[in-house]
């Protein structure tokens, strides 16, 4: 019995928590890679379908408190308190040889405190962006990681230059953002074929951020239908969304949209335009060359906040990477039906326009670099299991 215990204690044990869609996809990915490197490698944490289904111990599923936005954080505050008092004493009780965060900054951000202060090992990857966001926070995440896994390049001489460990390892997005399907294959399995220009419509995937959004969005697709009368409309539905529940926001507006869930990729590929809300799916867009328009609108207190505290003038991520504003955004009161109508029809419209913004974004994947960061991520995470 004794020799069984020892042989099962040898096994590394990684604590991986992640508060979102985008992030339970990038943590799922890396377990995967780890266990590629590491068979006997196990996990447990926090995150959704993703992760379970790659293998980790779902202890808290994430679904709950994947929210954006000061008024919504406070409004589900006791919900986030409890997860994150829950994820901190999981880590004391299993005592895990690493604890990998993954975004979702300010939960990650007390959750990896408390580990390193019972002396588990950190590893925060998709960096918070201290740079954009409260630049002066950056020595307090220093204190509360061992090592800080960067998915832009340009982050890397910020951590340097405060003294934290910090490694490039790529976006996880980069060398993945492949169709399964051809055009041709896709307009005909989603049902888009016919002569009009196919506008894709992309909400998010959090409950909260589709309340608030998709009204627009789909004010805009009514002007744009109005326009070009033989336009289609594809949405790309979130795994997470529910069907039943998307339908009632959709019923007002007595538009004929096609839903395809959890295939992202495979709808851009069909799509000459999209509305995106801002986040990692302008970078999906980005990757498959597509013109897009960014949108993004939260409470007026979020907002308010975010003006004071954000240092970089862009929100989009195609134009952060860039440097420049390729892609237009409209924020908060900018964020009309009217205003991204008008930008998309300025793409159907204008061929040059399309082409530039095309160009624009191939500049973006070749700044991506050409992918395996979750294999890079893996390959840190197994230096500093090796090295506990």
């Amino acid at each position: 019995m004794a020799g069984e215990v020892r042989e099962a204690a040898r096994a590394p044990l990684v604590m991986l928590s992640a508060g979102e869609a985008s992030g339970d996809q990038h943590a799922a990915s890396l377990f995967l890679e780890l266990k590629r490197l590491i068979p006997e490698v196990r996990g447990i944490g926090m995150g959704g379908a993703r992760m379970r289904d790659a293998g980790v111990d779902i202890r808290y599923d994430s679904t709950a408190i994947a929210i954006i936005g000061a008024t919504e954080v406070i409004r589900h505050y006791g919900t986030i308190r409890r997860a994150l008092r829950q994820m901190q004493q999981l880590a004391r009780d299993e005592r895990p040889d690493l604890l990998i965060c993954v975004d979702y900054k300010e939960f990650n951000f007390h959750l990896a405190r408390a580990a390193k202060a019972a002396g588990i090992k950190v590893l925060f990857y998709v960096s918070p962006q201290v740079w954009a966001w409260r630049p002066g926070r950056v020595k307090k995440y220093g204190e509360a990681v061992d090592h800080m896994a960067v998915i832009f390049p340009f982050e890397v001489p910020f951590y340097e230059s405060h003294g934290i460990p910090v490694t490039y390892v790529g976006h996880p997005l980069a060398g993945k953002v492949v169709p399964s399907l051809s055009r041709e294959s896709a307009l005909q399995a989603f049902g888009l074929v016919g002569e009009g220009p196919v506008i894709g419509l992309l909400p998010g995937s959090r409950g909260n951020e589709i309340k608030r959004l998709l009204p627009v969005i789909l004010e805009a697709a009514k002007r744009l239908a109005e326009r070009f009368p033989k336009a289609r409309f594809v949405l790309s539905q979130a795994e997470s969304v529910a069907d039943a529940w998307l339908e009632q926001h959709l019923a007002p507006f007595h538009l004929r949209i096609v839903c395809v869930k959890g295939r992202n990729v495979d709808v851009l590929q069909c799509c000459d335009a999209v509305i995106t809300v801002s986040g990692t799916a302008t970078l999906e867009v980005a990757l498959m060359g597509v013109p897009m328009a960014i949108i993004y609108k939260v409470t007026p207190i979020t907002y308010l906040l975010g003006r004071w505290l954000i240092s970089i003038p862009f929100i989009g991520l195609p134009n952060i990477l860039s440097g420049r504003r390729i892609v237009q955004e409209f924020i908060q009161h900018e964020a009309t039906g009217e205003n991204i109508a008008g930008e998309i029809a300025h793409i159907l419209d204008d061929a040059g326009y399309a082409r530039q913004m095309q160009a624009d974004l191939l500049e973006v994947k070749t700044l991506l670099g050409e992918g395996g960061g979750s294999a890079n991520l893996a390959k840190l995470a197994a230096g500093m299991l090796a090295s506990s």
